[in-house]
């Protein structure tokens, strides 16, 4: 039996011989996962003895990150704008770059819900997640109107081809108590079979070049090549969506969409290939990067 520091240092050397670049926050949070506890319990009390139950679920687990396994595979959660969501294989693991996209499509919900007076009887705005994935995007935008009273004026429909992925994304939004609030389909970008258009389009497409993904870090094997894959130049996916923005966005409807941080000329020069008469501005993350493109017809 050892204690918690003991188990720290032997688990950082560990991970640290075999190439993790974030040794001592992967062990204390794999340390912490093994304790069924959190990180800041495990460090508040360091000399605390771990029976050999916990310590060996702690080996296990570090046998599986020292393999490149990604830290939220191997607990299963990862935390995203304050909420805890399941992760798995059937999808990417969330990227905190991913929060602007929320933050910025949960004002633009409010502006248009605040902003001007709505008729009694108006419909609710129709916001369409891309490629919903693990579920993020959609779940926390759910969330955060429900907290703001606003679940009823906003229908929320999520897509993506993968029907593995949309199983998690369920599972994510039944855990989050927003299962009721979003309807999730199987398609290939936005639905076909609509008779109303999109008031607001939101999606986290693949956008790394196809070139590039032999040079991530390892731990991205793990991950769904389709969620990675961008094409030659990382925007064939998001080429495809613009192409059929025209016909599925509402005439004062707006797109967000989310890129690399080295994809901002490129995204513009795309938008203005493929929708010559719409504006695309870009918003930057906390990094100064652009990470959103914004499209809207420009007569809007």
């Amino acid at each position: 039996m050892g204690t918690v520091r003991e188990l720290l240092d032997l688990g950082i050397a560990r991970l640290r011989a075999s190439g993790s670049e974030s040794a001592r926050l992967d062990a204390e949070l794999l340390l912490a996962h093994a304790l069924e506890t959190d990180r800041t319990t495990i460090l508040a009390h360091p000399d605390a003895p771990v029976g050999d139950g916990a310590a060996a679920r702690f080996e296990a687990t570090l046998d599986r990150r020292a393999s490149s396994e990604p830290v939220a595979y191997i607990r299963g959660v990862k935390e995203f704008h304050g909420l805890a969501f399941g992760v798995d294989a059937r999808a990417l693991i969330p990227r905190p770059e991913t929060e602007r996209l929320v933050e910025l499509a949960e004002l633009e919900v409010v502006r248009r819900l605040v902003g001007a007076p709505r008729p009694p009887g108006s419909p609710p705005l129709r916001v369409l997640d891309v490629g919903v994935g693990s579920g993020v995007v959609a779940v926390t935008l759910a969330v955060l109107l429900r907290r703001r009273g606003m679940a009823d004026e906003a229908e929320l429909v999520a897509t993506d081809v993968s029907d593995e992925a949309l199983e998690l994304a369920k599972e994510n939004a039944v855990a989050q108590a927003v299962g009721d609030r979003i309807d999730f389909r199987t398609a290939d970008l936005i639905p076909g079979d609509e008779t109303r258009m999109w008031d607001l389009v939101l999606a986290n497409l693949p956008y790394v070049r196809s070139e590039t993904l032999p040079g991530l870090p390892r731990a991205t094997a793990f991950e769904p090549v389709l969620a990675l894959d961008g094409g030659p130049d990382g925007l064939r996916v998001i080429a495809r969506l613009l192409d059929q923005l025209p016909g599925a966005l509402a005439r004062d409807g707006v797109a967000l969409l989310e890129i690399g941080g080295d994809q901002g000329q490129a995204m513009r020069d795309l938008a203005a290939e493929r929708l010559p008469d719409w504006s695309c501005e870009l918003e930057k993350d906390l990094g100064g990067l652009p990470r959103v493109a914004v499209l809207q017809r420009s007569s809007h």
